[in-house]
C-alpha cells in the first residue's frame, strides 16, 4: 500500500469513513429508548434529567480528555491512541448493557466519552495530515455525508432494538471493535508527526486565534442547537401522542438525511459561491428558521420537515468548520487544534439540556425552540455583520494565515483579521 498525502488508498479512506460515523454513533443509538428508559427508572429522584443525560453525558468527559488527547496525538502519534479509544468505545457499550442503575449507566456514559475523544481527536487529526487543502474540502464533504447516513443507520437500528428493549441499543456500541483491525491494516503514523522535537516552528504557520475562537463558538453553538433534537423531540412527540421509538428515530433521523444531501452535493459549491463567511452567515440562517418553524409546528409531518431544513442548514455548516480549522491549523498542532474542537462541539452537547431542560419546563417546547432560533439568528447576524464591513472596506481580511487572492481559488477574500 502506498501511503501519500496527495491520494490515499480508497481503504483509508473508508476506515477513516467509518470510524468517523463513531461520533454520531455514541448518541443517536440509544435517543430512541430514552422514553421507556425514563420510565423503567421513574422512581429515581430527577429521572427526567438524568435520563436526558444518557445521551449527552458522554460530551463531558469528551469536552475534558480532548485537549488532553490532542496532546498525545501531537507528542506521541495518532494510531496507538485511536487503537485504544476502540477498544473503550466497545467495551463501555458492554459495561452499559449490564447496568441496572442509572448511575451505573451514566458512569459507561463517561467512559465512552473518554474513547470519543480519543477517537474524533486522532482521526480529525490525520485527515489534516493525509489530505492536501482541496482533496480535505472533498474529503470532509464525503465525512459529514457519511456520517448523516450513519446518524441515521444508527437511529433507525436503534429504534428497532429499542422496540425490543431498552437496553438492546448499547449493545451497537461492540461493532467499534471491529475496526481495531482495519485501523493496524490501513492506516498509518504520518511521517511528519514523528519528529516533532526536530519541527522548525518559524517555517509553520501561525496560529490565529481570534479566528480559532470563532470556529469554536460556532461549533459549541451548533451542538448545543441540534442536541435539542435526539435529547427533546423524544419527549416533545409523546406530547402530542406519537411514541412508538420507530417514528420517533425517523423524526430524529430526518435531520442526518437532509444533512448528507446538504455536505455532499451543496457544500462545496457553496463555499465557492459564498466564501468563508457567507457560508457561516447562510448555515445560521437556514438553521435559525428551523427552530423558529418548529415552534409553531403541532403534527408529525411540519416536525419531521422542519427537522430536515435545520439538516440543510447543518450538514453546511460541520464541513465547513473542520475543513477551516484544519487549515488553518499549524501542522505540528492538528492534535491540539483538533482536541479544542472537539471540546467545543460536545461541550454544546452537554450543556444543551441543562439550558434547554429548565426552559422547557418553565415556558414549554415552543418558547424554547422559539428562543434557540433567536441565538441562532443573532449568530448569523453576526457573521453578516463582518461579511459587509469587509465589503465596505474591500480590505485584505482572512480568516487563514497565508490566505490571499492567489492562493483562494474563488478570488475572493472573506476573512476575520487584518493581515
Amino acid at each position: 500500500m502506498k501511503h501519500t498525502t496527495s491520494g490515499i488508498p480508497s481503504q483509508s479512506r473508508i476506515t477513516l469513513l467509518c470510524l468517523a460515523a463513531l461520533t454520531i454513533m455514541s448518541g443517536a443509538t440509544v435517543a430512541p429508548s430514552l422514553p421507556a428508559l425514563q420510565q423503567y427508572f421513574s422512581g429515581t429522584p430527577n429521572s427526567d434529567l438524568w435520563s436526558r443525560l444518557v445521551v449527552t453525558l458522554p460530551a463531558l468527559s469528551i469536552a475534558l480528555c480532548a485537549p488532553l488527547a490532542g496532546w498525545i496525538a501531537d507528542r506521541h502519534g495518532r494510531l496507538q491512541l485511536l487503537k485504544a479509544a476502540l477498544v473503550l468505545y466497545g467495551l463501555s457499550g458492554l459495561l452499559a448493557l449490564f447496568q441496572d442503575s442509572l448511575a451505573g449507566i451514566l458512569t459507561s456514559r463517561l467512559l465512552l466519552g473518554v474513547a470519543v475523544a480519543g477517537t474524533m481527536t486522532s482521526v480529525t487529526a490525520l485527515v489534516g495530515d493525509y489530505f492536501s487543502r482541496e482533496q480535505r474540502l472533498t474529503y470532509l464533504s464525503q465525512q459529514s455525508t457519511f456520517i448523516s447516513i450513519g446518524g441515521v443507520v444508527f437511529l433507525t437500528l436503534g429504534g428497532l432494538l429499542a422496540s425490543l428493549h431498552w437496553r438492546a441499543p448499547f449493545a451497537i456500541y461492540l461493532l467499534a471493535l471491529l475496526l481495531v483491525p482495519a485501523v493496524k491494516i490501513f492506516l498509518w503514523e504520518p511521517m511528519r508527526v514523528r519528529p516533532f522535537k526536530h519541527r522548525d516552528p518559524k517555517k509553520e504557520k501561525q496560529d490565529n486565534p481570534l479566528a480559532f475562537y470563532a470556529l469554536l463558538a460556532a461549533a459549541t453553538l451548533n451542538s448545543l442547537a441540534f442536541t435539542l433534537i435526539p435529547t427533546q423531540i423524544p419527549f416533545y412527540l409523546r406530547e402530542i401522542e406519537i411514541s412508538s421509538p420507530s417514528l420517533i428515530a425517523m423524526a430524529i433521523a430526518s435531520s442526518n438525511v437532509m444533512g448528507a444531501i446538504a455536505s455532499l452535493l451543496i457544500y462545496r459549491r457553496a463555499r465557492n459561491r459564498l466564501g468563508v463567511l457567507g457560508v457561516f452567515v447562510a448555515s445560521f440562517t437556514i438553521m435559525a428558521a428551523s427552530f423558529g418553524l418548529l415552534a409553531g409546528a403541532e403534527n408529525l409531518t411540519e416536525i419531521v420537515a422542519f427537522i430536515a431544513l435545520y439538516g440543510l442548514g447543518m450538514g453546511t455548516l460541520i464541513p465547513h468548520i473542520f475543513s477551516t480549522a484544519l487549515e488553518s491549523a499549524p501542522e505540528s498542532k492538528r492534535g491540539k487544534t483538533a482536541g479544542f474542537l472537539t471540546t467545543g462541539i460536545f461541550l454544546g452537547q452537554f450543556i444543551s439540556p441543562f439550558i434547554s431542560q429548565p426552559w422547557i419546563d418553565k415556558m414549554g417546547y415552543s418558547s424554547a425552540f422559539s428562543s434557540m432560533a433567536l441565538i441562532l439568528m443573532f449568530a448569523a447576524s453576526s457573521a453578516a455583520l463582518i461579511y459587509i464591513i469587509k465589503i465596505k472596506k474591500n480590505s485584505h481580511w482572512h480568516i487563514l494565515p497565508g490566505w490571499d487572492r492567489e492562493t483562494d481559488p474563488t478570488g475572493k477574500v472573506f476573512l476575520l483579521s487584518a493581515r
